[in-house]
């Protein structure tokens, strides 16, 4: 297990890296099944994912719904534009806040590393002040605090 890395590129583009102590064919398949992100992308403890909808084709939905549990959330809206299984994902996405950010492009990428999958994320946002305000919003540590979740529900699938 590694802790996530997260850079900056340009003015508009985000990178976070981490390592998975898993093959690529089961991080792959843990960012597309909604059983499996309904365990893992929470964000901080307390969070929960009531909806999942993820549909792993070219042009398919996504939805992802969040509760803390006190009667707040938000969700997020998107589309699947390429699946290369098991390296690649490439999607679109909105976070509605309530009103929808403008659309962030994400391709994941996964490549083995020795024993496990090196996970590769790169999100490139429409200009540099919604970058910024997503880099303020606290995402580094909701994705970490989610990655550690998915790195202990690979162990539970590979147990």
């Amino acid at each position: 297990m590694s802790e996530l890395v997260l850079e900056t590129e340009g003015d508009t583009v985000v990178v976070v890296r981490r390592r998975f102590a898993a093959p690529p064919e089961a991080v792959y398949r843990a960012h597309l099944e909604p059983e499996l992100i309904q365990q893992w992308m929470l964000g901080p403890e307390g969070w929960t994912m009531p909806v999942c909808v993820n549909e792993a084709r070219p042009g398919g939905a996504i939805r992802y719904e969040w509760s803390d549990g006190k009667g707040g959330g938000f969700h997020l809206t998107g589309e699947f534009v390429e699946l290369d299984p098991p390296h690649r994902i490439v999607h679109v996405e909105r976070m509605h806040l309530p009103d929808p950010t403008p659309d962030n492009r994400i391709v994941t990428t996964f490549t083995p590393d020795g024993d496990g999958t090196l996970m590769t994320m790169r999100m490139t946002l429409p200009d540099a002040a919604t970058r910024k305000a997503m880099l303020e919003s606290g995402m580094e540590y909701g994705m970490e605090a989610s990655y550690v979740r998915l790195e202990q529900t690979l162990g539970r699938a590979a147990g």
